[in-house]
């Protein structure tokens, strides 16, 4: 595959630049943790805007757990896949004991990221939440419904590289939806960067603590 990035930086200075085109007024940007705070590190950089992270955990089958079923953003409610609920034969009570264990690491995650600090405040705010890629959608439509409850004005969803049948579920959440590559056949997100280690706690706090200084 000729396309794609050299990492989740090289993805976010080349986003960050085709947002800056559309002069978003006074935009709060939110990386989805984790990888997605790689991606949104330069993006808020270009676009001179205050940086924040966004826990988002995705609810995993009891066996098959890459296999998502739903996801919560921090102490938003679970958005269900029912689609794939249906498939696996499956009810949101059968995932009491995973989403428990989701929640739990959500706010482990809360406490280690901002050490106390209050996260920026988004209400009546643009925000841009940013991933480095978006498959399924379900976590990132989580977080755009998190963020509406916390009264941001407009949401836009910004994420490298978005799958094509994804793009009109995440229309019904976000005001907005950018992306570098559409792809009609997305595969693995790894698959559209040369360098897609696993984003650490450490960076994570890294990034927002060198955004805020």
């Amino acid at each position: 595959m000729t396309r794609g990035w050299t990492d989740r930086a090289d993805a976010g200075e080349r986003l960050g630049r085709r947002l800056a085109e559309q002069q978003l007024p006074a935009p709060v940007v939110v990386g989805l943790a984790r990888g997605g705070i790689e991606v949104a590190a330069p993006v808020a950089a270009q676009l001179v805007a205050p940086l924040d992270v966004l826990v988002v955990r995705k609810v995993g089958h009891p066996g098959q757990p890459e296999l998502g079923l739903g996801a919560l953003a921090e102490d938003g409610p679970v958005l269900w896949d029912d689609s794939g609920l249906a498939i696996a034969g499956l009810a949101p009570a059968d995932l009491a004991q995973q989403v428990a264990a989701e929640r739990a690491e959500c706010r482990r995650r809360v406490s280690a990221y901002r050490s106390g600090r209050r996260g920026v405040p988004v209400a009546g705010r643009t925000v841009v939440v940013v991933d480095d890629g978006v498959a399924t959608g379900v976590t990132a439509r989580a977080a755009l419904r998190s963020l509406r409850e916390a009264g941001a004005a407009r949401v836009v969803l910004a994420a490298p590289v978005v799958a094509a049948p994804t793009m009109a579920v995440l229309r019904a959440d976000a005001d907005e939806v950018v992306a570098l590559e559409v792809a009609q056949r997305l595969g693995a997100v790894s698959r559209w960067y040369a360098d897609f280690r696993q984003t650490t706690d450490e960076q994570v706090v890294r990034l927002l603590r060198e955004q805020s200084g």
